[in-house]
């Protein structure tokens, strides 16, 4: 079933679109509030959901969900100390990974591959050991 045009849910899919921080609901929420002051943070968060079911936006669990308007398979990198979330477009997507898990009978319908560790921010801030 297709959804009728929102004026509301596009904003919300261009905000991620023009983010390159992977943002939460609620950065997506103090983004627009601003131009968009009847907007709830419910509609962000239920639009997100629908746009990322849709195909149009990726969402990256962890312990805050973050969405991704890049859909094509990639690596992110998300720092343990301050929470960033980046794209780490050198370490190229392996095509052989689908097809380890179709040879042992399954049908793989997306994945995301996550490094964790410390940003160079955090990393220069740690106490040498």
């Amino acid at each position: 079933m297709s959804q009728r045009f929102s004026h509301q849910r596009e904003r919300i899919y261009r905000a991620v679109l023009e983010s390159r921080d992977h943002p939460t609901a609620e950065m997506v929420y103090q983004r627009l509030k601003p131009e968009l002051p009847r907007l709830s943070i419910g509609t962000v968060y239920r639009n997100l959901q629908l746009l990322a079911r849709e195909g149009r936006l990726l969402e990256l669990s962890g312990p805050t969900a973050r969405f991704d308007a890049v859909t094509r398979p990639h690596t992110h990198f998300r720092c343990g100390a301050c929470g960033a979330l980046l794209d780490l477009e050198t370490v190229p997507y392996d095509p052989e990974l689908d097809r380890a898990a179709a040879e042992r009978g399954l049908t793989v319908t997306g994945h995301t591959l996550v490094f964790t560790g410390l940003c160079p921010r955090c990393a220069g801030r740690q106490e040498p050991a």
